[in-house]
């Protein structure tokens, strides 16, 4: 798979993302559920920790690549939803070096809800995969 950044203006690159990619010679293409900070038997962890919340959010969203073989450099799209944007941008660097560490910027949203699907969550990962 080769990936090429497309960004007409960079700002968003300070922000540890690209506009958009130019995916070409994918194989396999892989649609993520939303991924958010729940043990292995589904239970919300890390209540009123954004910080946490994210960190385990993106270790449930590697466990699902790892287990169809891949990881996050293999994300081409990102969409993050959280109940306070405020926060979740305090605590982005944590999303920037788990895919700087993976050589990723796949393009991003970020959205604020009114709620997730239980109410202790706060942060929320959606994710496609490709290689």
């Amino acid at each position: 798979m080769k990936r090429t950044a497309v960004n007409p203006w960079p700002w968003s690159l300070n922000l540890g993302y690209n506009q958009a990619e130019l995916i070409a010679g994918a194989s396999r293409h892989l649609n993520c559920a939303g991924q958010t900070s729940v043990d292995a038997d589904g239970n919300p962890q890390h209540q009123g920790d954004m910080r946490n919340q994210i960190a385990l959010a993106l270790d449930n969203l590697e466990a699902v690549l790892n287990a169809a073989g891949m990881g996050l450099a293999n994300v081409v799209r990102l969409n993050a939803y959280t109940t306070d944007v405020d926060e979740a941008m305090r605590h982005f660097d944590v999303l920037g070096s788990r895919f700087g560490l993976a050589g990723a910027a796949p393009p991003m949203t970020l959205l604020g809800v009114a709620r997730l699907a239980l109410p202790p969550l706060m942060f929320e990962l959606e994710a496609t995969a490709a290689d």
